[in-house]
């Protein structure tokens, strides 16, 4: 598909009309009411626009203009929208069979995808539960890591530990082990503070002392973490909980070489469970393996690991949870099924559509096809933003990533925006026909405001080039309207 002119997708009057409801509700002043009817309580505090048809990464909005999208939804899109071969298998499984439900049937689709998920990593799983999404995902993981030691008569086991600036969902299990503090605020008073506890997180630009090596700094997370265990009691301690790399907090921040090993040598030392939350940078996302831990996680399999986003690219709303031989085990040895289920789980449509997804990942190639774009993409976002002639160089503190999965942070220093940098930024690409991920930095002070870019993993060089003017351009506005 050929790219979309710059002109075309920058004058957009529901574009606009979002990029002002961004910018003035960036904090979430609660709106009198939306400007346009709608029936929907919607997660921002503006109607945002309606899209009526989508193809690759562009949207066609209900008034006609087009957009690029250069995040895929929330790393989502991994494939793009409209591929011919994921609707048709949606289409024939619709056909064929359209439900059943999970505890009195099984399905040849759901049966399939799962021994393909065992085949991305040899040796590392022995079988998958189902969700409806990532959020699911995580609550499923809390409760099959609980059920383990129920089963091998460890109950005296109730503690959780995973990391501050962290994001693990949105369900209320999932957000108590999450360390994200805006997402936490209004639900405080009922999160659980008894069984989840909270360690520093692996952010090494912001938190690595001075003169400490990478080496060092890992050495004392792993003391952190084992103090922690000796806080708790090393024998109540069920598993530490991470995201391979940190995504909906921090934007994109992956861990120093070397942490994900230390980090399973405490859980090993104790008995306690290594568990990985792969939801948004799991299934290729961050190039040449379907799991980050293969390349960013020094290779150390986890006992439990939830995936969502990239599995079913948003053709189908599906999430996994891969547990290795020593958790089968004990559940085999135990009771034998999961104590934990919904409704939709394992959904054959759902399935169908997911293993499309997968079949088109391999057959065109995309995960070296993604890992070489995303090398393309560093290049162009290093070469632009850090570029001495540009007025945007001062303000960028770190871009970071992998694959298609690249974070921008900024420091203002002693500047101020109106509003959070984030806020503004993200609404500014929206003024110019380009969608990202931008948001309020969640550091002391109000720092660390970041961007996220995420494209499908066949994205061209042709629209890299086009997602980083637009972005750099609305940076350079930005920093000329506000900060010199």
């Amino acid at each position: 598909m050929a790219p979309v002119a710059t002109a075309e997708v920058s004058t957009a009057p529901a574009i606009l009309e979002a990029k002002k409801a961004v910018a003035t509700n960036a904090v979430a002043e609660p709106p009198s009411a939306y400007e346009k009817d709608t029936a929907i309580l919607h997660r921002t505090p503006f109607q945002p626009p309606t899209a009526v048809s989508a193809e690759g990464l562009y949207f066609t909005l209900a008034d006609g203009s087009r957009i690029i999208d250069a995040v895929g939804g929330a790393a989502v899109t991994c494939i793009g929208n409209g591929n011919p071969v994921v609707k048709q298998a949606i289409k024939d499984q619709v056909e064929k069979l359209s439900y059943c439900y999970n505890t009195q049937l099984s399905n040849e689709p759901a049966e399939q995808l799962a021994k393909l998920m065992l085949e991305y990593a040899p040796g590392a799983f022995e079988q998958v539960a189902f969700t409806s999404g990532g959020s699911e995902a995580m609550e499923a993981v809390i409760k099959l890591a609980c059920q383990y030691f129920h089963e091998t008569k460890q109950p005296q086991r109730t503690n959780f530990i995973s990391r501050q600036l962290s994001y693990h969902g949105n369900t209320l299990g999932a957000l108590s082990l999450s360390g994200h503090p805006s997402r936490r605020k209004v639900y405080e008073g009922i999160l659980n503070h008894t069984s989840f506890h909270h360690v520093s997180p692996a952010y090494a630009v912001r938190f690595k002392k001075e003169g400490e090596t990478d080496e060092q700094y890992v050495d004392r997370l792993a003391k952190e973490l084992d103090d922690k265990f000796q806080e708790l009691g090393p024998d109540t301690v069920i598993g530490f909980v991470a995201e391979t790399v940190v995504g909906a907090t921090t934007g994109c921040v992956p861990a120093p070489k070397g942490y994900f090993r230390a980090m399973k040598a405490v859980c090993d030392k104790y008995g306690a469970l290594f568990i990985l939350d792969e939801v948004m940078s799991g299934m290729g996302r961050m190039g040449t393996t379907m799991h980050a831990w293969q390349t960013l996680g020094d290779n150390v399999a986890p006992d439990i690991q939830a995936v969502a986003k990239g599995l079913g690219g948003g053709y189908v709303s599906i999430g996994a949870v891969l547990m290795s031989p020593r958790v089968s085990k004990g559940i085999r040895e135990g009771s034998g099924y999961f104590f934990h289920g919904h409704t939709y789980q394992a959904h054959p449509i759902t399935a169908a559509g997911s293993l499309a997804v997968q079949k088109v990942i391999k057959d065109d190639d995309l995960l070296a096809k993604g890992a070489e774009a995303g090398v393309y993409l560093e290049s162009r976002l290093r070469a632009t933003l850090l570029d001495k002639s540009s007025i945007a160089a001062p303000y960028v503190f770190d871009i970071r990533g992998g694959g298609l999965f690249w974070g921008i942070e900024f420091e203002l220093g002693e500047k101020q925006t109106p509003k959070p940098f984030g806020a503004l930024l993200q609404a500014k690409t929206m003024e110019k026909g380009l969608i990202i991920i931008a948001m309020a930095g969640s550091l002391e002070g109000g720092k660390g405001d970041f961007a996220m870019l995420a494209p499908p993993y066949n994205v061209t060089k042709e629209e890299i080039d086009m997602i980083v003017k637009i972005f750099v351009e609305s940076v350079e506005d930005l920093v000329k309207e506000y900060l010199v």
